[in-house]
């Protein structure tokens, strides 16, 4: 069995989402021998590392050469990386899933072109001042707030409506983690209670990351916010 055959039986062992220094020390459980001739290498190095250390080395240039493409699967969303073994099977399910996520955004362009031109006069004036509104957030207090859509878009069950009606702020970060799951729209003292609470919190670090926070621009921004919200 090749070694990176043994890399990936290691891998497989464990299960799960892991990093790639948890899974070189599975290589070095599994396979002792391999972790021995990795330490004996270690010694002969110029720079001060470990077997372990040279075997993590390793595995992450397999990565990034594409030595283990189809084997194992990646999350780049956080550092260090996360990997974990996956089947063929598997790894054509992610690949479809990625390419339907990929395209997404051109039906949800679509899905708001065919919904826009329903909305009334006045909902389109509240869907402009949304926008803008959520712009002027981020440029007066170095946040990015996003339009989420309360009922998502492309949500399998219940699709939700691109309509004032359904739109929230949410922080990128949190609309990212919601995704295309269907959430109870925020009342209006929930809403302006979110944003009073991030940006209390961004004011914590303001000095340190040179922004500029202004409570009185925040309360007219959040004083448009009401007009339009209901």
């Amino acid at each position: 069995m090749k070694i990176s055959d043994k890399y990936l039986q290691a891998l497989k062992a464990i299960d799960d989402w892991v990093i790639v220094s948890e899974w070189a020390t599975k290589v070095g459980e599994m396979y002792p021998d391999i972790l021995e001739k990795a330490e004996i290498q270690a010694v002969n190095q110029i720079s001060d590392t470990t077997g372990l250390r040279e075997i993590a080395a390793r595995i992450s240039s397999g990565i990034s050469s594409g030595t283990y493409a189809g084997t194992v699967e990646i999350d780049n969303t956080e550092r260090p990386r996360k990997v974990r073994f996956t089947t063929s099977e598997q790894f054509k399910e992610h690949v479809d899933a990625e390419a339907e996520e990929d395209a997404a955004p051109l039906k949800r362009v679509e899905i708001e072109k065919r919904d826009l031109g329903s909305l009334s006069t006045k909902d389109k004036y509240r869907m402009e001042e949304l926008q803008g509104i959520a712009k002027q957030l981020k440029s007066f207090n170095g946040l990015e707030f996003e339009l989420d859509h309360a009922s998502a878009l492309l949500n399998d069950k219940s699709p939700g409506r691109h309509h004032p009606d359904n739109l929230q702020f949410l922080l990128k970060a949190h609309n990212a983690k919601k995704h295309n799951k269907n959430w109870p729209r925020f009342s209006l003292d929930e809403q302006l209670t979110y944003i009073r609470t991030v940006v209390g919190l961004q004011k914590l670090v303001a000095d340190r990351l040179n922004i500029s926070v202004d409570n009185d621009v925040l309360e007219a921004l959040l004083e448009r916010l009401a007009k339009v919200y209901d």
